[in-house]
């Protein structure tokens, strides 16, 4: 296979409107997908000497860019903190076992005082059970579930295989369910 070299004085031309397609779909703001683009841009140049030619130049720049997308989730994640975590459990009335996840927590629009109250706790609860799972299983579950990065992506960043994710996911799983039926239900 042909060894592909740099050009980044054509990287705006060629490739910053796919770039940005890719940013701003996975997340749904056009400043933020603008920022993340020339993010990439900066880090492909500080690190060109470390490209070895063996992907072509997108592939590369995408590769950034998806880093640079999971740093953004990170970063917004941990300033939010509790504030924000979505998650459901199996009601034993049901039938139906359904999501165990997507429900809110902490919804700023919701009218009764007690209810906001009791999703931030739930909220914090969830955030002290995730801290309690070993630190590989949070951050999957994490990724996965919260964040909605996709089980290739998880795979890639972390250097495992889709079923050892969907493994850890269904341990983190039951683990966190033990964990809010002790601590919270």
């Amino acid at each position: 296979m042909p060894k592909h070299e740099l050009h980044p004085e054509t990287w705006v031309d060629q490739y910053a409107d796919y770039l940005f397609n890719y940013a701003v779909v996975r997340v749904s703001d056009a400043e933020i997908a603008k920022d993340l683009v020339q993010e990439t841009f900066f880090a492909g140049l500080k690190s060109a000497k470390n490209y070895k030619g063996d992907a072509a130049e997108r592939t590369w720049l995408i590769a950034i860019l998806k880093r640079k997308v999971i740093d953004h989730y990170r970063k917004i994640n941990s300033k939010k903190g509790k504030a924000e975590v979505r998650m459901s459990y199996v009601n034993s009335d049901d039938e139906n076992e359904g999501d165990w996840l997507e429900e809110r927590v902490a919804d700023p629009f919701s009218k009764g005082g007690d209810q906001t109250l009791e999703n931030e706790e739930l909220g914090l609860a969830i955030q002290d059970c995730l801290a309690k799972l070993p630190k590989k299983q949070s951050l999957v579950f994490t990724m996965k579930t919260i964040q909605g990065i996709s089980t290739e992506d998880i795979c890639n960043e972390l250097g495992i295989n889709p079923s050892n994710l969907w493994v850890m996911i269904h341990r983190a799983r039951t683990a966190l369910m033990g964990c809010m039926n002790q601590n919270w239900f």
